[in-house]
């Protein structure tokens, strides 16, 4: 509860808040302070004059009549105020300049202030034109003729008070002492009495009928504890109407209002809610902010703990790295011993330095947790309290301020800025001549690296990786060795090697699950491995790696490769420009006479996979090819033609198997308008097989072509295709029983 104390205290006169005022800034004030640092506006700058846009409260330009004095920090006449007492003003504990108290001034044009007001701001009228400038936030507003009476107490605010003073006095004494009461241990919730130590032991022992009964800290007891009655709702007046009671929430203004104040019109055309409803709305909104800032306190605890040990642990290191250079240097001759003081200041200044940022850190962490903790609990009282208008008065202040605190343990507030290693060794291999050169150099080995999941992803037969090194390592790198499995549970080969902290790798096969890791090297070694990361390629769009882990797999089923289907449709990324997609990059066309080249957007390099396409349009009787092909065939010119693509091309009567333009296996039987066009594909015997209407053509054996194939087909303006996926291997293919070699080319 101590860090809530400042949130309870008043930033002029330093002591706890006494009739406590809401400014429009949303700061508060108490009432007589408020009225100790009014200072009055020459007559030229009258309210009514600058009231031109009808608010109560009019904020002054600060460039031009700022009442606060950059020399001394404190508030006073500038810029042509005149401040209303006479008497030297003084110094409040807090720094404000306070304005002590005089007889009161003439004020013809003051309105009358009622006996309460009059009270709390020393019962002296409000001379006209005065001004007030908020002691936190420096904002200085002209008052209306309402004067000090047109702010709102903060109720709420008096209430959390009231509880912290009284729940200090109550819960430092025991109730049973005779004497000299001593200070209270214990609270019994069903006595509800406060026990010190020894009235404990001798008046509730723990045994008995008294066994039963829970026993919680004084202040938990006393301030809002469990079974504790919750405060009967207070009604609350409005401030311009005394005797209307404030029912309703203008939602523009953010403020409670009555139903006289709606009749006036002065909110009639705003938007207003039910204060009940209002106020169940704030608190929960209040609470939900809290929340977030609760867990970045937590985290502030646990990282104090962190840098406490890292304090620990560089106090360690240094003692033992002190201890292995003095056995060095004491090894030495008598000259080595002279730079071994040089080198001792060296290790103590890193040590020195170290300790200093680690401890500013912790300094710094310290004063930001107490001050978010106090806030924490001065929210939480605040939303015991049940007075709607006056929680609803101040909550929204309460939310941007949580919001705002919360904001400020951001990134690299709760990280450590200094490691505890000492990343020195001493070379001791020059020789007598070379001592006055002694230095640390670095002799260690790179930290294992870390893998950036957000960066990591993979896109149908690519994968992408992305790493960094630890955060607080200081040691050389000169490069990075990634490495990959075979997607089938393999080995790890070697993909890349280099400076660069992402790669790129393709050719992987469709729908298959991949192990990366990776490790970094300089001139002292090779350091350790990452932690392994795994990737399942897959079709179509971008996949991260988490959302990847999902897609079902082979392996991930345990179901047989040679079994799984494939479903794809044509890249048009890849396709030559004038290839025409559509229907979902499944029906495609051309808009040259040419044989143009397309690609599906998946690759295999193992299992069995069978596709189909049929002929939605086939005029003139052109010779379309069928087949697989690399990324990188040829698009401009009929499929087979070069050496990266195994194809069967046919027309009306005759059907070819071509491949680096080499013409083979003639075979009767011809395509014609809706016929079906199947293709099989089998790493397992490196054999592709067609079908033409269920009639077998092949098989023909595809040696050479290693790594990736993908689908692929050549057409012109004067053919229609479109492609069907995700088939069964057909009932008459058995794997074994086909010879690959009846059909070789």
């Amino acid at each position: 509860m101590d860090e809530m104390e400042e949130e309870l205290k008043c930033p002029v006169c330093g002591s706890f808040f006494r009739e406590p005022i809401i400014l429009p800034c949303s700061h508060n004030i108490c009432l007589a302070c408020a009225r100790n640092i009014l200072v009055q506006t020459p007559d030229a700058e009258s309210p009514q004059s600058s009231r031109a846009s009808g608010s109560d409260y009019d904020y002054l330009d600060l460039d031009k009549m700022s009442l606060y004095s950059e020399a001394d920090s404190g508030y006073g006449s500038y810029g042509g105020f005149v401040s209303l007492p006479t008497t030297p003003c003084q110094k409040s504990p807090n720094g404000v300049r306070v304005f002590p108290p005089g007889p009161a001034a003439a004020a013809p044009h003051a309105h009358p202030q009622p006996p309460s007001a009059q009270a709390g701001c020393l019962q002296a009228p409000i001379p006209r034109n005065s001004c007030l400038t908020c002691p936190q936030c420096h904002r200085s507003l002209l008052l209306d003729e309402r004067g000090l009476r047109g702010f709102p107490r903060n109720r709420v605010l008096e209430g959390v008070v009231e509880r912290y003073r009284q729940g200090r006095a109550a819960a430092l004494k025991c109730q049973l002492c005779e004497r000299s009461p001593r200070e209270a241990a214990v609270m019994c919730e069903q006595c509800d009495v406060l026990y010190c130590e020894p009235c404990r032991m001798r008046c509730h022992p723990p045994r008995g009928p008294l066994a039963k009964h829970r026993l919680v800290p004084p202040a938990q007891g006393r301030v809002g504890g469990p079974g504790r009655r919750a405060a009967p709702r207070k009604t609350s007046t409005c401030t311009e109407h005394e005797l209307e009671n404030l029912s309703m929430y203008c939602v523009q203004c953010k403020t409670p209002v009555c139903y006289q104040c709606l009749e006036e019109g002065k909110h009639g055309t705003h938007e207003v809610k039910a204060l009940g409803a209002m106020w169940k709305l704030h608190k929960g909104q209040l609470s939900q902010a809290l929340n977030g800032l609760s867990d970045r306190a937590t985290e502030a605890k646990e990282f104090l703990v962190q840098l406490r040990n890292t304090v620990q642990l560089i106090q360690e290191n240094g003692v033992e790295f002190e201890a292995c250079l003095v056995a060095q240097c004491d090894a030495l001759i008598d000259a080595l011993n002279r730079r071994k003081v040089q080198l001792l200041t060296c290790v103590n200044k890193e040590h020195e330095h170290k300790l200093k940022v680690v401890r500013d850190q912790i300094s710094h962490c310290t004063v930001k947790l107490r001050q978010t903790t106090g806030l924490m609990e001065y929210c939480l009282e605040v939303i015991k309290e049940n007075d709607p208008s006056g929680f609803l008065q101040i909550s929204d202040a309460l939310i941007r301020r949580v919001l705002m605190t919360e904001s400020q343990w951001g990134k690299g507030t709760l990280t450590p800025r200094m490691s505890s290693d000492f990343d020195l060794t001493l070379d001791s291999a020059p020789l007598l001549q070379t001592v006055h050169q002694l230095d640390f150099v670095q002799m260690k080995v790179p930290s294992a690296p870390m893998l950036q999941l957000e960066e990591c992803c993979t896109e149908s037969n690519s994968a992408t990786l992305s790493w960094k090194q630890p955060p607080l390592s200081t040691i050389a790198v000169d490069g990075y060795i990634l490495e990959l499995d075979d997607g089938d549970g393999g080995h790890f080969r070697e993909v890349y090697v280099g400076t660069e902290t992402i790669c790129t790798v393709d050719g992987l096969h469709y729908n298959s699950t991949y192990k990366s890791r990776v490790k970094a090297f300089n001139g002292s070694g090779v350091g350790q491995y990452s932690k392994t990361l795994v990737m399942q390629t897959s079709q179509g769009t971008q996949t991260s790696i988490f959302s990847a882990l999902l897609i079902i797999s082979p392996l991930l089923t345990g179901r047989p490769a040679s079994t799984a289907v494939a479903w794809f449709a044509f890249d048009a990324a890849s396709a030559h420009p004038d290839i025409i997609l559509s229907n979902d990059n499944l029906t495609v066309t051309c808009n040259s006479y040419d044989d143009r080249v397309a690609l599906a957007g998946a690759a295999f390099s193992r299992g069995i996979h069978y596709w189909e396409m049929t002929l939605d349009r086939y005029d003139n009787h052109p010779d379309p090819a069928f087949g697989v092909a690399h990324a990188d065939v040829l698009k401009d010119v009929m499929l087979g033609k070069d050496d990266k693509a195994w194809a069967m091309y046919v027309d009306n009567n005759r059907s070819w198997f071509m491949h680096n333009n080499s013409h083979t296996n003639r075979t009767d039987g011809g395509i014609g308008k809706g016929a079906t066009i199947g293709v099989l594909l089998d790493f397992t015997r490196r054999i592709l097989l067609f079908l033409i209407n269920d009639e077998q053509q092949g098989p023909v054996a595809f040696e050479g072509l290693e790594g990736a194939l993908y689908p692929a087909i050549s057409l012109n303006r004067n053919v229609q295709v479109t492609l069907h996926t995700g088939l069964p291997i057909p009932d008459f293919y058995t794997p074994g029983e086909v010879d690959p070699t009846a059909h070789m080319c």
